[in-house]
């Protein structure tokens, strides 16, 4: 599995962006997807999921403000992040959980996709 992010830029506080990802390869085998962030010197921090089932789900930081969406006959998934404050600055990555092998021996994978910088001035 392939995942090809796009749609960060620079943007004023209270402006909003959208962020795409794109699964290329065996996309069947992709359950859960998910968009996470990452400031310098820190770990990289799960913003919102969405489950094979389209259930999404956010930290509370960015609820009311970020929408995660899946469409799942493009192999896409989506952040739409509106009301963008300074302290959502970071790298996002998108992030696809992928399953293979038998029942009795299943095997779970994980991929990422290249950084997409989104930096927010006040």
């Amino acid at each position: 599995v392939q995942l090809q992010a796009s749609g960060g830029g620079s943007v004023k506080a209270g402006e909003s962006l959208r962020l795409s990802c794109e699964a290329s390869g065996r996309t069947r085998s992709i359950t859960d997807m998910s968009w996470n962030r990452q400031v310098p010197g820190k770990q990289r921090d799960l913003v919102a999921a969405v489950t094979s089932d389209g259930i999404p789900n956010y930290i509370d930081s960015v609820k009311g403000r970020f929408t995660i969406s899946r469409d799942f006959a493009k192999n896409k998934v989506y952040l739409q992040m509106n009301n963008l404050k300074p302290e959502d600055t970071a790298v996002y990555f998108c992030h696809a959980e992928a399953l293979a092998g038998p029942v009795e021996r299943v095997v779970k994978y994980d991929y990422w996709g290249q950084g997409t910088q989104v930096t927010v001035s006040s």
